[in-house]
Formats: structure tokens, sequence, C-alpha cells
């Protein structure tokens, strides 16, 4: 079995994120979260910071490793010899997109594929995006985000 990696800002985690993950690990023998910098995107939280959320939210999964990058992802995957990443798709706008990035990194590697896989249907709706404007404007997120991950919102809301 292969070793995948599922890249992403992270930014929140969320429960969509972490059934890709539990999913992807039950299929591959290990699974790396590699958490992107992303400084364009203003995340809410450091690198580092997302990278520790990030482990302890799958630290029930013994198969999956947790590592932060700022490099480009195809760089990466060559470092750690990847044969296959893993992406999550919502919907026909995700899929073009992703597609696009997919057909960018198998030539920047020279043949890594890209697999991807649809959140279950309960999560189909929730993304880092959504879960972070319902945070901004004071909304409850308790129902898309790990325990762990809730905790470290609440704790920034209220510096």
């Amino acid at each position: 079995m292969a070793t995948v990696i599922y890249p992403g800002t992270f930014d929140p985690i969320t429960y969509g994120h972490l059934d890709i993950i539990r999913r992807s690990a039950v299929l591959f023998s290990e699974v790396i979260v590699a958490v992107a910098a992303s400084p364009s995107k203003k995340p809410l939280f450091d690198l580092e910071q997302r990278v520790q959320l990030v482990e302890q939210s799958v630290a029930d999964m013994p198969n999956v490793r947790v590592i932060g990058f700022a490099d480009l992802l195809a760089n990466v995957v060559q470092q750690l010899d990847i044969k296959a990443i893993i992406r999550g798709v919502r919907t026909t706008t995700d899929f073009e997109y992703e597609l696009q990035l997919a057909h960018l990194n198998r030539t920047l590697t020279q043949g890594v594929e890209s697999l991807f896989l649809p959140p279950s249907e309960q999560w189909a709706y929730v993304s880092s995006t959504i879960v972070r404007e319902i945070y901004l404007h004071g909304g409850d997120v308790a129902q898309f985000v790990p325990p762990t991950m809730l905790h470290a919102l609440s704790n920034k809301a209220k510096k």
C-alpha cells in the first residue's frame, strides 16, 4: 500500500477534512496531512499552530502524520517520494479547479496522481472559508470543527 499526501491550509480544520483523512487512512498505509503556510490567504492561525491543531485532531489515527510546508507542493511530493495526492471535492467548481491542479502537479512531478474524494453527505457543504466567516461574524461553529479547534477559536476570540 502507498503513502499519500492530503495538502491544505486547514484554517480551520473541519469535520469535512477529518472525514477525508479518516477515509483515506482506511485505504492507504500512511496519510501525510500537509499543512500549507498559505500566507496569501491570511490564515487565522500561523503555520505552527495549524500543524499542532491538526495533529491533535488526528491523534486517534495511527497511520496519519502531519507536516507543515511553505514550499511548492510538487517539491514536497518529490522530496517525500509520494505517488498520490488526495483532494476533497464538494462541487463541480471544486472539481474544475482541482483538475487543473492535478494536471499541473502531474507535469511538475513527472507523474504524481491526484485522487478526488467527495466528502460524506453530512459535510458536503462545509468549507474552511465558510466556517471562518461564521466564526468572524460571531456565529457558533461547534458543529463544524473538532473540539481542539473550537477551543483554539474560542481562545482567539477572547484576545
